[in-house]
């Protein structure tokens, strides 16, 4: 089945909600594609830094994204991309596992997936102990014993920043040593809080309803050795599936889409929003701003193109 757009999001996230909202509030016949609707944020069991919601999890605000843009008319998808290309005519094909879309302009706001350490009880606990964003989560687990997993900047600063609310926090490493700035290698070997465990890998999560342990193996002498504690924080990287879209976009170092302050990427008509790019901070109010600003960025793009002012009014 063929059909025609004036935008395609693709993404659910905050970013592809939010961009999906100012789309359709500007009565543009818009598409939403993606696998689940939330993102990484659905997993989230509390928040408690979005604006003008003192608590709420992310399963439920991501409903209220969801709703609010279904009652403005954007349409959803849950079909997985295959190829994203752009014809000479201007005109973005989509094609997925089980549709072909075109559109005059594409959101990209699939986000980025946390690396997993793809043990027994990581799938089954996530949200409920098992966590990939201490800034997220940090103050859910006050006075509690946590672990880090990671050897770089992203698990040192974890780390540092649980061990201002926690009781204790475990960091473990695969390797003998970090890889990691020093000033930050400097501060967690000052930091009493913090307890160190290299050459290490997690082998599994236990807990029935939460985290109560996590086993580790020592990968130089085999041994197994159980930590009890209440939270684990994943910090091994992130996969981007950018595969579909690496002509389309420039990467960056991170495989992130590198995109300028309008949410531009390299080929006209064609946005990104959110974790799957290079803006630096990731957070579910700051996806939903950038999510935004694609979309109007987007509408007037095809204000321009069309040459007229009013309600835009795509034509093939």
């Amino acid at each position: 089945m063929n059909s025609d757009y004036d935008i395609i999001i693709v993404g659910g996230g905050p970013a592809g909600l939010a961009a999906a909202i100012y789309s359709s509030r500007r009565s543009l016949k818009t598409l939403v594609v993606a696998k689940s609707i939330g993102g990484q944020a659905a997993y989230a069991p509390e928040i408690e830094n979005y604006p003008g919601i003192e608590k709420i999890s992310g399963g439920e605000i991501s409903a209220k994204f969801y709703a609010q843009a279904t009652k403005f008319g954007t349409q959803f998808k849950s079909e997985e991309i295959i190829s994203l290309s752009k014809s000479k005519d201007k005109v973005f094909h989509l094609k997925t596992n089980r549709n072909e879309y075109r559109s005059k302009a594409v959101i990209l706001a699939f986000g980025k997936t946390p690396r997993d350490l793809d043990v027994p009880g990581e799938q089954e606990l996530k949200g409920h102990g098992v966590s990939y964003c201490a800034t997220c989560d940090a103050l859910f687990f006050k006075d509690k014993t946590v672990a880090v997993v990671g050897g770089g900047n992203s698990a040192i600063e974890s780390a540092i920043l649980l061990a201002k609310t926690s009781k204790s926090v475990y960091l473990i490493h695969r390797r003998s040593e970090f890889t990691a700035e020093k000033v930050l290698l400097d501060e967690i070997n000052t930091n009493k809080k913090i307890t160190l465990i290299t050459d290490s890998v997690v082998s599994k999560i236990n807990g029935n309803q939460v985290v109560t342990s996590i086993d580790i193996k020592n990968i130089r002498d085999g041994k197994v050795q159980n930590l009890v504690l209440n939270g684990i924080f994943i910090e091994v990287g992130f996969v981007v599936n950018a595969e579909f879209v690496k002509k389309l976009v420039k990467l960056d170092s991170k495989s992130q889409i590198e995109i300028d302050p309008l949410n531009k990427t390299k080929t006209e008509g064609l946005y990104a929003a959110g974790d799957v790019t290079d803006v630096r901070y990731k957070q579910i109010i700051i996806a939903a701003g950038e999510g935004a600003k694609a979309a109007l960025s987007a509408y007037d793009y095809l204000m321009t193109s069309s040459g007229k002012t009013g309600v835009y009014s795509a034509k093939y």
